[in-house]
C-alpha cells in the first residue's frame, strides 16, 4: 500500500511517478502505525527535495489512512553518494572527543568553543561538530551566524565543506536553520541531522575532532555513540551540588558497560569570579572546589578550573574567543585546558586498545 501510495506522487524534474523512477528505497519501515523510509535523489542538493517529501507524506495519508505517523519520517538520501564504511567514516581523523555537560547552562560550549581554539593555536588541526541540534550556539560563538556551508565534490561524492574561522573546521545545524526559530523536531529527525554533519562532510584530515554535544543524555547521545568511535569524553559542570549531580549522571552514561566511553577528565567551569580590577581576587560564587572533589571521588583527572570573567562572555558574545587573544588570562585558562586534554588523550592512546562503535541494542 505504501508503494501504491508514492506511485501517486510525480518527481517535477521528470514527470515520472516515484516507483517508476526508481525513487523508493528498499528500506520501508512500519512499527505499528509509525512509518518511515528513504526517497533516492541524483543529487544531495536537489531543489525538489522538500516538495517531493511533502508530497509524500500527503500521498501517504491520502491513500494509506490519515493516522499513519509517517511525518518527519522520510529520508532524503543521495542514491549515487558511496558513503564510507560504518567503522571508517573518519578515516582521517585521529581523535574524537565528546565534550558533554550533566545540564544547560553550566559552559559547556563556550568551553568547547575556547578549547577548539587552543588546540588550533598551539599548532594541530582541530574540527568542530556542533551537535546541539535543538540550541545551536558555536555559529554566534565563532562569529559566523551568516555563514553558509558551500558543496565540494570529492572522491565522486558531493560533501558540505566545513567553515573554517581561527584555524577550526565548524560545522552546525545552525548554518541551515532560521536563527531566531526554534527547531521543532522529532529525535530521529535530530539524529538524521547529525549523522548527515558527520557522514556527508569534508572533514579532511584532523588531530583533534570535538563533538559539541546537548546537555543531559538523549537520543543525540546515543545516535553519537553508535555512529563513531569516540577516543573519549569532557565533561563540563559547575562547582555547585545540583550541577555535579548531573555531571555524575552523564560521566556515569560514558563509562557504563553498555556504552564504555573512556572520560578523560572533568571540567570546572565558573569556578571563581574575578573582576577585572582586582585580577588576584577569588569569589566562589558557585562553591569552592566541588568539580576538583567530585574529580578526586570518581577518580579521573581535573582538566582545568575556568574562573567566570568578563572576557570569556563578550568574547562568546562578539563572536571572538579568549582562547585566541594573546595575554589574556582567561585564554590563559583555556590553553592549559588543551594542554591537559592532549596530555590526557595521550596517556589514553598509550594505554587503552583502539576505540570502536558502541553497539547499542536495547
Amino acid at each position: 500500500m505504501i508503494r501504491d501510495a508514492l506511485a501517486k506522487v510525480r518527481y517535477p524534474g521528470t514527470g515520472t511517478d516515484l516507483v517508476t523512477a526508481g525513487m523508493v528505497d528498499d528500506n520501508i519501515r512500519i512499527e505499528g502505525n509509525k512509518v518511515s523510509l528513504s526517497l533516492l535523489f541524483d543529487k544531495p542538493n536537489d531543489p525538489f527535495i522538500k516538495s517531493v517529501v511533502r508530497a509524500a507524506e500527503t500521498a501517504i495519508l491520502t491513500y494509506v489512512g490519515k493516522d499513519v505517523d509517517i511525518r518527519e519520517h522520510i529520508t532524503a538520501v543521495s542514491r549515487h553518494a558511496q558513503r564510507p564504511e560504518p567503522d571508517n567514516l573518519l578515516p582521517g581523523v585521529k581523535n574524537l572527543i565528546a565534550v558533554s555537560s550533566g545540564k544547560g547552562g553550566v559552559g559547556k560550549s563556550t568551553v568547547a568553543a575556547n578549547l577548539a581554539v587552543a588546540l588550533s593555536e598551539a599548532g594541530y588541526r582541530v574540527g568542530l561538530l556542533d551537535a546541539d541540534i535543538f540550541g545551536p550556539s558555536q555559529p554566534k560563538m565563532f562569529g559566523l551566524e551568516a555563514a553558509r556551508p558551500q558543496m565540494t565534490h570529492v572522491n565522486g561524492r558531493d560533501l558540505i565543506e566545513p567553515v573554517e574561522r581561527y584555524g577550526v573546521k565548524l560545522l552546525s545545524i545552525g548554518f541551515f536553520v532560521n536563527k531566531d526559530n526554534a527547531i521543532l523536531w522529532r529525535g530521529a529527525m535530530a539524529s538524521n541531522a547529525l549523522r548527515q554533519l558527520i557522514n556527508d562532510a569534508d572533514w579532511g584530515a584532523l588531530d583533534y575532532f570535538l563533538i559539541d554535544l546537548p546537555p543531559g543524555t538523549s537520543d543525540i547521545h546515543l545516535t553519537m555513540v553508535q555512529t563513531l568511535a569516540l577516543t573519549g569524553a569532557v565533561v563540563v559542570s559547575t562547582p555547585q551540588d545540583v550541577a555535579l549531580a548531573d555531571a555524575r549522571k552523564g560521566i556515569s552514561m560514558f563509562t557504563g558497560d553498555k556504552v564504555n566511553v573512556p572520560v578523560l577528565g572533568l571540567v570546572e567551569n565558573m569556578a571563581w569570579f574575578t573582576p577585572a580590577e582586582l585580577p588576584e581576587n577569588k569569589y566562589y560564587i558557585f562553591g569552592k572546589d566541588g568539580g576538583k572533589r567530585l574529580a578526586e571521588e570518581l577518580n579521573i583527572p581535573l582538566l582545568g578550573q575556568i574562573p567566570i570573567v568578563q572576557s570569556i562572555r563578550e568574547g562568546g558574545d562578539s563572536g571572538v574567543p579568549v582562547a585566541q587573544i594573546p595575554g589574556n588570562p582567561a585564554g590563559i585558562a583555556f590553553r592549559t585546558l588543551a594542554k591537559n586534554v592532549i596530555e590526557q588523550v595521550a596517556i589514553r592512546n598509550e594505554r587503552l586498545p583502539s576505540t570502536v562503535r558502541v553497539k547499542v541494542t536495547s
